[in-house]
């Protein structure tokens, strides 16, 4: 089959597409399953480049096209183990199944599915413990890839393939931060990072929630995130505490971090909630604890997904009470032109990998 092979951490350069690599075998608990889509996403970008390691301290841009020379491949994952090379990356998969393993129902053959990108049948299911699909085992970036059938979830929905592979990471990311932080109906919300993927994930799903969002969001794109759904716009640069003013918010939706990080604790009221599953502006921040401890504030770290986080999402889905955004597709052959623009952050939305 055709795939993509990430051969080490680093630059662009380490992604090689092949046509001679062996098609996956499957085990009795596994789907066999022909890709038809594959989002691209910033742990694709962090897992390459090594921005993962602790040696790490700036923005994934800052590495995302060359890799990171401070970068401890010991560590370089978002489990904090090697990664064992090759691999084959691509969180978000849409496809066919094509086979199953000995204890599934052949009648799943067929099936249009997409894959729950955090896997805990690997991990025996332990509590708090999960595989990353396309980190820990290999992913979407392929004509072919397996996983667990009980993790393989089939969607009735007249979207696109593009458009369903554009909702695995993105939205169970920005679903398990609201669905941690518990945000309800009238509470105002943040969003940071508004316009990618996640943080446009996490506009329509607060939304649908019954939130008032403000979206934090670079320059020109306001107008793009107030179509989908945002009640107030703040550009990034501007100072959240004279547009917001202090104590004014109940939640925070945070996938930058960086230097916004102080503002956006000021900003939360007294037993406000922060969550965050991301630092692409950088993950070492300044934290004053007396704002913590005197605001009575939550701090959610959001990796790990309940399971009914997934099943919740098809769910949305199938009822059409969020729709996909995608921004532009490319052809699997042409991912470093694919990752190259998603780095850009010129636009509004997913990319999406289309797989012959």
């Amino acid at each position: 089959m055709s795939a993509v092979l990430l051969v080490g951490h680093g630059g662009l350069d380490k992604l090689e597409y092949h046509d001679d690599v062996p098609l996956p075998v499957i085990g009795p608990d596994e789907v066999l399953i022909r890709v038809a889509a594959a989002g691209i996403n910033n742990t694709d970008i962090n897992t390459r480049a090594g921005w993962y390691s602790k040696g790490v301290n700036g923005a994934t841009n800052d590495g995302g096209t060359d890799g990171f020379a401070s970068s401890r491949d010991d560590d370089a994952t978002w489990t904090g183990t090697p990664m064992s090379f090759p691999r084959i990356q691509g969180a978000d998969c849409c496809g066919r199944i094509v086979a199953v393993g000995s204890a599934i129902d052949p009648a799943r053959i067929g099936e249009r599915v997409v894959v729950q990108n955090t896997l805990r049948y690997y991990a025996n299911f332990e509590p708090m413990e999960a595989w990353g699909f396309g980190s820990e085992c290999d992913g979407a970036f392929a004509q072919y890839t397996k996983a667990p059938s009980i993790e393989t979830h089939a969607v009735d929905s007249d979207w696109t393939d593009v458009e369903l592979a554009s909702i695995p990471i993105a939205y169970s990311t920005a679903e398990n931060m609201l669905h941690r932080a518990g945000v309800v109906s009238g509470e105002h919300v943040v969003i940071t990072g508004a316009s990618g993927g996640v943080g446009s994930a996490a506009v329509q799903l607060a939304k649908r929630r019954g939130a008032i969002v403000t979206a934090v969001v670079g320059p020109g794109k306001a107008d793009q995130v107030r179509e989908f759904g945002a009640d107030g716009v703040v550009v990034r640069g501007e100072s959240l505490v004279d547009r917001l003013g202090s104590h004014s918010v109940d939640v925070v939706i945070d996938v930058t971090a960086g230097a916004t990080f102080t503002e956006l604790l000021e900003v939360l009221r007294k037993g406000g909630r922060y969550a965050v599953a991301g630092a692409i502006a950088g993950p070492i921040v300044e934290l004053d604890v007396r704002t913590l401890y005197l605001k009575d504030l939550t701090i959610f770290g959001c990796t790990f997904q309940d399971d009914i986080v997934f099943r919740n999402l098809i769910s949305y889905v199938e009822k059409n009470e969020i729709r996909p955004l995608v921004s532009r597709t490319f052809p699997l052959k042409d991912i470093v032109e694919g990752q190259e623009y998603f780095l850009s952050k010129v636009s509004t939305g997913k990319v999406v990998l289309v797989v012959p």
